[in-house]
């Protein structure tokens, strides 16, 4: 497959995606192609939620339209997703609890803040940090995200409605569930699966096997199983009827009381929308081979859920099914999102009263499998082969998601794994600071200034350190300078210091300071740039003579075995 890359934008588009007219045909045939399999996503999400199945149709057009507009990555289709499905049902659930009367008002406000936030986040030029974490928390996190779509779905798969509580209410509830299992819906949902797993790979590149799942449950819920009926009879559990027509503008709705909780919300639903995306970005890229504008697509992700929100749709990002399907099937601007949105938006409007008839049942098979998919199975698999320590802090985040918080499984993962990572560092960078007072030492040395080291009788000392001083390695400055036995010169060669840390620098200062105390004579050589700078605003060179800090190692060396006769 040949690709091209996407032209930089003209100065008088910088607002806009990448919106080509180029490939016309291919951008069209990506957007209905991706329009196809985004339908009976955005329902099961919608449904899955809790705020309804148009919720999760308009989401799928409102995010995927702005962020295709306005976005980064000219391929991206954007929609409601898993990860940002389980945080919204999280959101809905919880505010509705605390008020049951305006508690899906909130919700959406909470989609609108969540929007704000990244567009904040794209404007302040965050992006190349959003994603910037350990791929075994990334892993625990998302498989994290995989086994709570999966749990929740439980219910309705069985039957049933999703019990209060959420997860740890599901798994309560368990054994309640099973024992109340309809056997049709329980039989419809095994055939939703059947037929996502089994469906052969060349059937699936013509048609998604999550359409046909849903035509052949509903057909089939209609047909050999029928039982008609709604969510409050005894019959088959149906989605019901979508209002037709355009969503109303839901303005922005919150308490004083609940606001710290919604802003709290908003942050989580916002950052995981980020890592979605830019996920799916880099993903996008490496398919097309063409680079995405992190910031850019931020700023479209948070416009697409500022006005998802506004208009009562779920939360959605980058979704990599949908990203991959448009591709392949051409897409290659923006205009296939564009043409998607708009797609989704007629069948909308046209079809709202056929979707009445769905079961919920198949969408929960639908969503089940999602979360199956979501789970990094590959890596949990091998992750204890390529680092235990790196398994652990997976398996860690991947049970503080579940059974815990998103944001503390995330902040517990990420300092666990940067403490350790710091700690090897160092451990490797402490290598790199040595002492010697002879020539015969292991550092790499001119013969002339080995002699002049030999010349200098175990009196005149070569303090070096090499790479980047991070504050890991204050420790392994300090524990040899302590070392130095009695000499009468120290000199601190800092001319392969590539990065001095606050903390690293703070550390020479002692030992030169130590030094001086001692009555040594201390020189300070090959400091430049930055490591020079944040020396001088220590004011460490204001405690030597000018003439021991300008001089190259060599001529320090020299004059410091002259010193000596």
């Amino acid at each position: 497959m040949t690709t091209a890359s996407a032209p930089p934008p003209r100065p008088g588009l910088r607002l806009l995606n990448h919106i080509s007219t180029n490939n016309i045909k291919g951008d069209l045939f990506g957007g209905v192609t991706a329009a196809i399999v985004a339908l009976p996503l955005a329902l099961a999400f919608g449904v899955a939620s809790g705020a309804g199945a148009a919720a999760g149709l308009w989401g799928a057009v409102l995010v995927g339209l702005f962020a295709a507009l306005f976005g980064g990555t000219p391929t991206l289709i954007s929609e409601p997703t898993g990860p940002m499905t389980v945080v919204m049902t999280a959101v809905i659930a919880q505010l509705t609890a605390r008020n049951p009367e305006n508690g899906l008002a909130m919700a959406f406000t909470v989609v609108m803040l969540a929007g704000v936030l990244q567009i904040a986040f794209g404007l302040l030029k965050l992006g190349r940090y959003i994603t910037q974490m350990p791929y075994t928390v990334i892993s625990g996190f998302m498989s994290g995200i995989g086994f709570i779509l999966i749990i929740l779905q439980i219910g309705p798969f069985l039957g049933q409605a999703i019990p209060r509580g959420g997860v740890m209410g599901t798994l309560r509830a368990l054994p309640d569930l099973v024992q109340g299992a309809r056997p049709t819906e329980v039989i419809l949902a095994l055939i939703t699966l059947a037929i996502l797993w089994f469906t052969p790979r060349k059937v699936r590149t013509v048609i998604p096997a999550q359409l046909i799942a849903l035509v052949i449950g509903t057909l089939l819920s209609l047909t050999l199983l029928n039982m008609p009926g709604d969510a409050g009879s005894e019959g088959i559990r149906r989605i019901g009827e979508i209002a037709s027509g355009f969503p109303q503008l839901r303005l922005p709705f919150f308490q004083a009381d609940d606001l710290r909780l919604m802003l709290v919300d908003a942050v989580v639903l916002g950052m995981l929308g980020c890592i979605d995306a830019l996920l799916t970005a880099v993903i996008a890229d490496s398919i097309t081979r063409t680079e995405h504008d992190s910031n850019k697509e931020l700023i479209g992700q948070g416009l697409g859920n500022l006005v998802s929100g506004l208009f009562g749709g779920i939360a959605g990002a980058g979704a990599t099914m949908g990203t991959v399907v448009n591709i392949q099937a051409g897409g290659r601007s923006a205009l296939s999102g564009i043409s998607r949105a708009l797609i989704l938006m007629v069948v909308i409007l046209a079809g709202g009263r056929l979707a009445a008839q769905i079961p919920q049942a198949v969408l929960a098979g639908i969503a089940l499998k999602v979360g199956v998919d979501i789970v990094d199975w590959g890596f949990i698999k091998r992750a204890h082969r390529i680092s235990l320590s790196g398994a652990l802090i997976m398996y860690l985040v991947i049970g503080l998601t579940v059974l815990v918080d998103l944001i503390v499984a995330v902040g517990v993962g990420v300092f666990i794994a940067n403490i350790l990572t710091i700690d090897k560092m160092s451990a490797l960078q402490s290598r790199s600071v040595k002492s010697i007072s002879t020539g015969d030492g292991d550092l790499m040395l001119p013969d002339e200034e080995k002699a002049l080291l030999d010349k200098g009788r175990g009196q005149v000392l070569l303090f070096q350190l090499n790479g980047a001083m991070i504050f890991g390695v204050a420790k392994a400055i300090a524990r040899e300078h302590n070392a130095i036995g009695d000499c009468r010169a120290v000199i601190f060669d800092l001319s392969e210091v590539s990065h001095l840390g606050v903390t690293a620098a703070l550390a020479v200062e002692n030992a030169v300071e130590e030094a001086i105390e001692k009555g040594r004579d201390v020189f300070v050589v090959g400091a430049a740039d930055t490591t020079r700078r944040r020396l001088e605003k220590l004011g460490l060179y204001a405690k030597l003579p000018a003439e021991r800090t300008s001089l190259s190692r060599r001529e320090a060396l020299e004059q410091a075995v002259g010193a000596l006769s």
